[in-house]
């Protein structure tokens, strides 16, 4: 599944393309998504596109009438192609503006959505949603208060939408290591000493595969150009049975919420 930082360098691919420029026309090729796509999202058409945001993993496309929220799902990714290149296998959903660019969603196994937010208003998807992970919101007091009394395992509070966004499997596993905290710990025995480590950390995590995801956006405008996930060396995660590269001992694979979840039991605790 993309995670922030792959839907972060998404937004940042497509902005040039499609930030003041006027929407001519919405095609919905397949409104069978993950909820069937409103016909609201039309309301877009011959309006320009003032803003292009991110809240957590969905994009928000806005005009003078509201906003459209996409979500890339489990596999789907975002194109930016001239108008008359033909529509590949999967793209369900295009925007097609007037510089002659058209914006695809493709999506093979349809878990993706494309739904509207009206102006003034913060849909459902997005109204319980925690702080961004890369603003000042998201703080390791915050973090160890809305912990306390948790038994929940620390990797799985830190990947709890409501306690802070955007942070996946693979981000957690890493951020996770660099703090030596065992994945397992439960959230409320984590002291704020360790918060005040953990957060900056996945900070720090989160803001690097942004960074490295940003030398992609070269390619994203071409007809097969997609970031995906970026070249970058993991520090835990799938290296299971590999050595750690502090201690050297075999990093440990266990599954948490049916998630894969690589450690090394020397330096974690």
């Amino acid at each position: 599944m993309p995670e922030l930082p792959e839907v972060e360098v998404s937004r940042m691919g497509i902005t040039p393309h499609i930030l003041q420029q006027t929407v001519v026309k919405v095609n919905i090729h397949n409104p069978n998504m993950r909820w069937p796509v409103p016909d609201e999202v039309y309301q877009i058409e011959a309006l320009p596109v003032v803003a292009v945001e991110r809240r957590a993993k969905y994009l928000l496309l806005t005009c003078e009438l509201g906003s459209v929220i996409l979500h890339l799902g489990m596999s789907g990714n975002l194109r930016v192609v001239d108008k008359a290149e033909p529509l590949k296998k999967h793209d369900h959903i295009e925007f097609i503006f007037g510089n002659g660019k058209a914006l695809r969603l493709n999506d093979p196994r349809r878990f993706g959505c494309c739904l509207w937010q009206a102006p003034n208003e913060c849909h459902t998807l997005l109204s319980k949603l925690g702080p961004e992970p890369l603003t000042d919101a998201f703080t390791a007091k915050r973090v160890y208060e809305q912990s306390r009394n948790k038994k929940t395992a620390i990797k799985q509070f830190i990947m709890d939408n409501a306690v802070v966004v955007g942070v996946g499997n693979i981000y957690a596993n890493e951020s996770l290591f660099k703090a030596g905290i065992h994945p397992k710990r439960e959230a409320g025995k984590v002291s704020l000493a360790r918060y005040e480590k953990l957060v900056p950390i996945i900070k720090e995590t989160l803001a690097a595969a942004i960074v490295q995801g940003g030398t992609t956006l070269k390619d994203f405008a071409q007809s097969d150009g997609k970031p995906g996930y970026f070249a970058q060396q993991l520090l835990v995660y799938g290296r299971k049975g590999e050595p750690c590269f502090v201690c050297k001992k075999n990093l440990t694979e266990i599954r948490l919420g049916q998630r894969s979840t690589v450690f090394c039991s020397q330096c974690q605790r």
